[in-house]
């Protein structure tokens, strides 16, 4: 199949499937790669060959950058710990774990074998973000599984570098065992460094010029230019192009609602939202339909689905014995005599694969610097592609019946905190109002029609508190004076989430209503 018409037949897959899995309840992203699989074994459909710079360099950065823009600082830094340890010790423990075994196993040498750990050592921030925004876990279970998943990401994608440099018998391949952990532990620490620096540099030039882009449209287009061009910065400055992306959108979705405008946010949030699923769709996608073609180009293949379920379970096994410890050893250290397992399961459960791991897979050299064929390069391939595929099904179709089994989903409680900071909202724009009545600055007719619409807001809302009754949308009154209490309504709520009273989806959810409401009213000031 040519290049255009894949795509097109993927977004429409993927548009028809991500209907369906609204309505089963599915995650969407496991229905995806089970619809590609069904697709790529139909008889008649051409092999589908997926090059390592369509996910690396085209579909990688933007979803990677989305995925670092929704992770607040304020609960990274309340996890940073237990993600350090995950994203470093984890990640080591899994690569060696599945290296020791694939050598074992499938007859894989050693150093292919470690290539093949390191691609599978981390969990997927796009897949974790994609399965986990139907769960309503608490904060910090999410904050840590999403943090996690970002940096495991950027610490295997270094491991990888440093595995496939050795594979390819470039010169840390020829060195001395124990020379060779020191240099790998150096490069370690410069890629790792170094790809964080950059992002960090190119945050901040990208706020100082977003903050004096008034027109929506370029600022739009700086947004989306963002995460490429610390990708490609990463690449040719040699340093982890995985963690200038992370930091990149770390760094940015900190300060996005101090540096644009209500117009620009709804405007990027509808065509982010846009591109993020058509790339999501296009690259699960994917997953499915390149496993049926990789079967057919394997000569030997009779044991390779062994050899995947046991890849699979290795890595399973490895997270579970790791975060179970873990877990333990933080809850005793927080005063809790008996440690619980629901937080540890879920997660446990939560180290789906996907995208990122696929782009590491697709780009393992096919020579060596002898020009020699890298050895079993399509069994590793396979074996990473099904492992992909058996994580995405297995753990992205059960992980939502078990975060209702450990009962620490937090539906209700999201609904009450969202309802209570709408009602302190209503409450800051009627103290707002009252000084504006006392200064003499509208007509009375117009204090007192925006008083009664505030009222009238405040009292469903009360109801609503008191007896689940739900509110009704409110309608504007004059925009000069609407502007005033809109500034007021956000000013409460950077307030309430600045002393923690809210989470970051809950402000997302009022921001928007605020921005909404801005941008009717014209409102264009920073």
């Amino acid at each position: 199949m040519r290049s255009v018409e894949t795509i097109l037949f993927l977004v429409v897959l993927g548009t028809v499937v991500a209907a369906f899995a609204g309505r089963l309840r599915i995650p969407a992203p496991s229905l995806l790669v089970i619809a590609g699989l069904v697709v790529g074994l139909l008889p008649g459909v051409p092999a589908i060959r997926v090059s390592p710079d369509v996910v690396s360099l085209v579909v990688l950065p933007p979803l990677l950058y989305a995925a670092s823009e929704e992770l607040p600082w304020r609960d990274l830094l309340a996890v940073w710990r237990p993600v350090i340890v995950l994203a470093v010790g984890l990640v080591l423990a899994s690569a060696a774990a599945v290296g020791a075994v694939a050598g074992v196993v499938a007859g894989i040498p050693a150093s292919m074998a470690f290539v093949l750990g390191a691609v599978l050592a981390s969990t997927d921030p796009v897949a974790v973000s994609a399965l986990g925004r139907r769960l309503s876990l608490p904060p910090k279970v999410q904050a840590l599984v999403q943090a996690e998943s970002l940096f495991n990401a950027a610490t295997s994608r270094v491991l990888f570098q440093i595995g496939v440099a050795v594979a390819v018998g470039g010169p840390a391949g020829r060195t001395a065992p124990g020379g060779m952990l020191l240099h790998g532990a150096g490069q370690f620490a410069v890629l790792a460094a170094g790809g964080a620096a950059v992002g960090g540099v190119l945050a901040g030039g990208v706020i100082l010029l977003r903050r004096r882009v008034t027109d929506p449209v370029l600022e739009t287009v700086v947004a989306l230019v963002t995460p490429y061009a610390a990708y490609v910065l990463g690449e040719a400055l040699h340093v982890s192009p995985v963690m200038a992306v992370i930091v990149t959108g770390l760094v940015i979705g900190g300060r996005r609602e101090r540096i644009t405008t209500a117009q620009t946010r709804l405007q990027l949030h509808s065509v982010y939202q846009t591109v993020i699923f058509l790339l999501e769709t296009v690259v699960f996608s994917l997953i499915g339909l390149q496993l049926p073609t990789l079967i057919r180009n394997l000569s030997h293949s009779e044991a390779w689905p062994a050899d995947a379920l046991v890849v699979a379970g290795t890595l399973m096994a490895t997270r579970i014995l790791w975060v179970f410890p873990l877990s333990a050893v933080v809850q005793r250290r927080s005063g809790v005599r008996r440690a619980s397992w629901p937080v540890p399961a879920v997660v446990s459960w939560a180290g789906t694969r996907g995208v990122v791991p696929l782009a590491a897979a697709l780009s393992i050299p096919l020579t060596s610097a002898s020009g020699a064929p890298l050895p079993q390069r399509d069994l590793i391939l396979i074996l990473a592609t099904a492992v992909i595929v058996i994580s995405l099904v297995v753990q992205g179709l059960t992980l939502e019946p078990l975060v209702r089994l450990a009962g620490i989903a937090r539906p209700d409680s999201a609904r009450h905190e969202e309802t209570v900071a709408r009602l302190r909202l209503a409450e800051a724009a009627l103290a707002r109002l009252d000084e504006l009545a006392d200064q003499d600055c509208a007509a009375d007719d117009a204090i007192d029609r925006a008083r009664a619409s505030l009222q009238a807001r405040a009292g469903r809302t009360r109801a609503r508190i008191d007896g689940d009754q739900p509110a009704e949308p409110d309608g504007l009154t004059d925009r000069d004076l609407r502007r005033a209490l809109n500034a007021a309504e956000n000013a409460e709520l950077a307030r309430l989430y600045d002393d923690g009273t809210i989470s970051q989806p809950t402000r997302q959810r009022l921001q928007r209503g605020l921005d909404l409401e801005a941008a009717r009213l014209g409102d264009e000031q920073h």
